[in-house]
């Protein structure tokens, strides 16, 4: 009996058999991941399975982990291997060019007549044009999965040769997923992409981190917390789209009035050392006062769940973004986010429900939506409220809909058949308004 990982309502890991699963069908798939963001390959992979597909899975040391070792409907490929940054530049060149040989010799010889890419490489003009004309030219069926429509545009880097490669590797691929309605009109809009390639899946809820028996207050004492003490935690790369000082000048304006609350701010620097340099240097004296616990490193695993159960909210202080993959992490933990009203964010927060938004760039709204927040029956009820947010991140962001709506694209462009009765079900659920007590 074939044993595949998935996940319950409430996101924890659990067995299922294939007497479990769907009739498995004969769609194979290479999954191109670039070799990074294992919380959203682990949740494909592992749902994607459960489905019946099997899955050429082109990862890295980053990505290689025993669900998919022990899996037989998974081939993990470590073609990537090592991607530490500590090492030489001479070292750097020769272990990419490594890789693209072997991803070069491994699409000439493959098998799947689907290649799903997650994310492009290193060069990322190459992976839009040369890469995508070479995939086409052995005869496979390309599908695209676009987090960012345009991410240089985001980042205020945008070029015409970045867009003009964007839209090479929009027009050569055969199906596009987005996350959003907002890129989907991008996407039209900009890039020239038909309506009928343009396919929308849910941003599936993180199942890749451990949630183990830790409790709040116990995540608290690991961080110097009392259990009373209002956390507010920033999570994640760290980076100037992201806007960390409009939550640090926030955070000020509450200490001003009074408020002990704690500022926690985790999350590596990410190519933006003179920015960072700069908050740095400014919130030195918050930091050895402890009114801001700091950890400017890369974050792991089995060390996230201590953050997110600490915090009493989660913020995101974005300038520019189309999506958030740490929202759907807060609320798989059950964390409130209060988050600026760009992009879609909005779609994913019930004011009151499950969160709070705020003007973007703009520090004095945030702090006012914090006081908000804690002067509200969401945190005084936060204990209970974590079960009810972690049930409507569930609803709405279930790995079982983005697999049925995913198979179905690959059945389609395969011409193999895949119940549609199965799709209209995900796509009603995943729309679904429910309301959180």
């Amino acid at each position: 009996m074939t044993t595949n990982f998935s996940k319950d309502r409430l996101g924890d890991r659990r067995l299922v058999t294939s007497a479990e699963s769907k009739a498995p069908h004969d769609i194979a798939v290479a999954l191109l991941t670039g070799g990074s963001d294992k919380p959203y390959v682990f949740g494909l992979t592992t749902s994607l399975t459960a489905k019946g597909a099997t899955l050429d899975l082109i990862g890295s040391d980053e990505l290689d982990c025993s669900e998919y070792r022990n899996n037989p409907s998974v081939k993990f490929l470590n073609l990537r291997g090592d991607q530490r940054s500590d090492v030489g530049l001479v070292q750097k060149t020769l272990r990419i060019c490594k890789y693209y040989l072997r991803l070069i010799g491994y699409a000439a010889s493959s098998k799947p007549g689907v290649f799903h890419i997650l994310w492009n490489n290193k060069f990322e003009y190459f992976d839009r044009t040369m890469l995508m004309l070479y995939y086409r030219m052995l005869g496979k069926k390309i599908v695209f999965t676009a987090h960012n429509v345009n991410a240089a545009k985001r980042d205020l880097v945008d070029s015409w040769v970045n867009r003009l490669t964007l839209r090479v590797q929009y027009r050569l691929a055969h199906r596009i997923f987005i996350h959003t309605e907002k890129m989907r009109q991008e996407l039209m809009d900009e890039f020239g992409v038909a309506s009928s390639r343009i396919i929308l899946i849910p941003f599936g809820i993180n199942n890749a981190v451990p949630n183990t028996d830790l409790t709040p207050s116990e995540a608290k004492t690991r961080l110097g917390l009392l259990d009373k003490e209002q956390a507010i935690l920033f999570f994640g790369r760290i980076t100037p789209y992201k806007g960390l000082e409009y939550l640090i000048d926030a955070s000020r304006k509450l200490w001003a009035k009074g408020s002990k609350c704690r500022l926690i701010i985790a999350g590596r620097v990410d190519r933006c050392e003179k920015y960072w340099e700069a908050i740095r240097q400014d919130i030195q004296r918050e930091v050895e006062s402890a009114r801001i616990i700091l950890k400017a490193d890369y974050i792991p695993d089995e060390e996230t769940e201590v953050y997110f159960k600490a915090a009493d909210v989660l913020i995101l202080p974005y300038k520019e973004i189309y999506q958030s993959g740490v929202l759907f992490l807060a609320h798989s933990f059950g964390l409130p986010v209060i988050a600026s009203d760009v992009g879609s964010l909005k779609d994913d927060i019930v004011e009151g429900k499950t969160g709070f938004l705020f003007h973007p760039e703009d520090s004095s709204d945030l702090a006012r939506a914090l006081d908000r927040y804690f002067a509200s029956g969401l945190y005084a009820n936060l204990g209970a409220r974590r079960r009810d947010i972690q049930e409507f991140a569930a609803e709405r962001h279930s790995w079982d809909t983005v697999a049925q709506i995913t198979m179905s694209t690959y059945g389609d462009l395969l011409q193999i058949s895949w119940p549609k009765n199965e799709v209209s079900t995900a796509v009603s659920t995943a729309s679904l308004d429910v309301n959180v007590p």
